[in-house]
């Protein structure tokens, strides 16, 4: 290498580094969000890019809806909104399933999602780990609804409080959820059960998937979110007469609805628009327990409580716990995959 050549790259380094320093710089406050965003304002989530050629502007909107239950039941649930943004945006806009909390959370991170609906849960590591901003729920009226834990049992069943199911297999959904997971750490202990103590959770892979567990015996008690519940008996996929209810949290807020943070804040400002002027018609009404509509929300607001019960979990909204939550969900999915090869391959002897 030349000393010409030695003084250049010496010069770019020197200068690569200056930048990043200024780009640390440039960010007052950030909080628990990724070094990807920057929280100026303070108000939790990330700001918009301060330049606008980082703005985005997609010719179609891309977006999903959180995977409590089976993601292709709510292709056809959410089609009359679906096609209502598309009118009213003016934009073609298409509905994305995604399979896990952990793929939706990275596809709105790697620009694949414009805007999502999270549940409860999820919503913060979306907030901190996607830079998503979480502005609207569902309501009914003027009122943001929200949902409780439950704890499940067969009606049938000898258990009577939360205590007796020590050493029994009690399933969570998954490692992120707030009512499958994270707030049955933190609420059964008072009431003499301690998850990982007196029973280690077998994660379900969802509520549903954990409400038909306990129907079909193979968990003896679930935590679950009531929404879900209910939704399942009134849809028939359960009689609600064969469950009986152990415990029932205090309420936290129901999903989220938030857009990236980049998206163009003319672009940003008319999805909320259009998400607020939607009633829905009468079947999503039914399964939305009555809700009728989207009613503003904010992160820094309304999922106070359950960022509370986070951190008392042990499980803030942080990267590093983001990264051991879809260590342990990849390891319970390919648990549950194995088991059901196994299952499968019993079956055929």
């Amino acid at each position: 290498m030349t000393p010409t050549s030695r003084r250049l790259m010496l010069a770019l380094a020197a200068l690569g580094f200056t930048g990043a320093a200024a780009a640390q710089a440039d960010c007052p406050n950030r909080g628990q969000l990724d070094t990807l965003y920057c929280d100026a304002d303070r108000d939790l989530v990330a700001d918009s890019p301060k330049d606008p050629s980082k703005w985005r502007d997609p010719s179609t909107l891309v977006w999903a809806y959180t995977p409590v239950e089976d993601p292709a039941v709510y292709a056809n649930i959410f089609k009359p909104f679906t096609d209502h943004l598309e009118k009213c945006v003016g934009k073609r806009t298409v509905y994305f399933p995604v399979q896990s909390n952990a793929a939706e959370i990275e596809a709105m991170r790697s620009g694949r999602l414009h805007f999502a609906g999270f549940s409860t849960g999820p919503t913060g590591f979306a907030v901190n780990m996607a830079g998503a901003v979480p502005f609207a729920a569902k309501g009914l009226g003027t009122e943001v609804r929200g949902y409780n834990l439950l704890a499940i049992v067969k009606t049938a069943s000898p258990f009577q409080s939360l205590a007796d199911l020590k050493g029994k297999k009690v399933a969570h959904t998954s490692p992120s959820s707030n009512s499958g997971n994270l707030a049955p750490r933190v609420l059964f202990p008072e009431r003499g059960l301690t998850p990982e103590t007196d029973y280690k959770p077998l994660m379900s892979g969802g509520h549903d998937k954990s409400v038909l567990g306990v129907a079909s015996g193979d968990y003896d008690m679930a935590a679950v979110a009531s929404d879900v519940f209910e939704r399942m008996a009134t849809r028939g996929n359960v009689k609600a007469s064969d469950f009986r209810i152990l415990y029932r949290s205090p309420v936290f807020p129901t999903s989220s609805f938030a857009h990236a943070h980049d998206l163009k804040p003319e672009l940003a400002a008319k999805l909320k628009e259009c998400f607020f002027s939607f009633r829905f018609p009468a079947a999503m009404q039914k399964e939305f327990n009555g809700d009728d509509r989207f009613l503003p929300i904010t992160y820094q607001k309304d999922w106070a409580v359950v960022r509370d019960v986070a951190e008392k979990s042990g499980t803030p909204y942080n990267k590093a716990a983001y990264e051991a939550e879809n260590k342990r969900e990849e390891d319970a999915r390919a648990k549950r995959d194995a088991e059901r090869r196994k299952a499968a391959e019993a079956a055929k002897k």
